[in-house]
């Protein structure tokens, strides 16, 4: 079933890295449409399951209901006659495909509002969020304290086993011993390993 909406639906994305409040802010605007009686629904990769399996959760625990979804193309199955929003966390765990289905819903009139990380620990943009920032009409950067210096911070640094991560770590480490700080430019570090 495809809905068209309205006549102009629109891309917004609120992206920085980690403790920067990106769900915070995605809840935040959620709770605006909910004021402004908009339908809506939510979804989350399946992936992320850190704090729920069925909610968004912003790291001070505020949380919303969600759909766990793999793919972009299982979004369509759950929207009704009446959305009018589609909201999408932790975008940068999906593939580069998630682009079409975000531009094809904006097109049919839908607002769209994707968060996510900007960056990988390594500093490189993090899967398709470069896309979708590249076509979106709204960019939200927001910016963590750094952990080390206490400037602004852009960056999400991984340590593992209490030393930064190596360049060639995998990008996604699900239910490693792995943490991560925010840091500014200058005090994020990446290892690189030896070659022999």
């Amino acid at each position: 079933m495809n809905y068209y909406v309205g006549k102009k639906g629109w891309i917004e994305v609120i992206t920085g890295p980690m403790f920067a409040g990106k769900t915070e802010e995605l809840i935040r605007r959620v709770k605006r449409m909910d004021f402004a009686k908009k339908q809506y629904v939510i979804f989350k990769p399946s992936i992320d399951n850190r704090y729920s399996k069925s909610e968004v959760v912003s790291h001070n625990k505020k949380a919303l209901q969600a759909i766990n979804i793999s793919h972009g193309s299982d979004i369509q199955r759950h929207l009704k006659k009446d959305t009018q929003a589609i909201v999408i966390d932790e975008v940068q765990f999906f593939d580069e495909s998630l682009l079409k289905y975000v531009q094809d819903f904006a097109q049919k009139g839908y607002r769209v509002i994707c968060a996510g990380l900007d960056t990988d620990f390594r500093g490189e943009p993090f899967g398709v969020i470069g896309s979708i920032m590249a076509v979106a009409e709204n960019v939200t950067k927001l910016t963590a304290i750094c952990s080390i210096c206490g400037a602004e911070a852009t960056r999400t640094q991984r340590i593992i086993d209490g030393v930064p991560a190596y360049y060639d770590d995998p990008t996604i480490l699900v239910g490693a011993n792995d943490s991560y700080e925010a840091r500014c430019r200058t005090c994020h570090e990446v290892l690189i390993r030896d070659k022999k």
